[in-house]
């Protein structure tokens, strides 16, 4: 199992970007949350406001996952970590019932 932490430039997005993974069956579900954002771009610091969409799914979706954000995301670069994770047997029963 793994997550999948995309930053996002608002929930609008976020939420676009969720339910295409989750209809798709690349994820099992995804969490949105705010977070104050601060890196390098162009040469300077930037401090932003972005959201972050954390998704659970499995390792070997992830290609996919990277294919289909890239399509449907605002920025030219957008940040798509993949977070190796270890779960209670009963919920990675449970998303592997969920993911294609």
């Amino acid at each position: 199992m793994i997550g999948v932490y995309i930053t996002c430039t608002d929930k609008k997005e976020a939420k676009k970007i969720a339910m295409h993974l989750l209809k798709n069956r690349l994820i099992a579900c995804a969490n949105v949350f705010p977070t104050d954002s601060f890196y390098w771009w162009k040469g300077k610091i930037v401090e932003d406001k972005e959201v972050v969409l954390f998704a659970k799914t499995l390792d070997s979706t992830f290609p996919e996952i990277i294919v289909a954000v890239k399509k449907l995301h605002s920025y030219s670069i957008p940040c798509i970590s993949k977070i190796p994770e270890n779960a209670d047997l009963d919920y990675l029963e449970w998303l592997k019932g969920e993911v294609k």
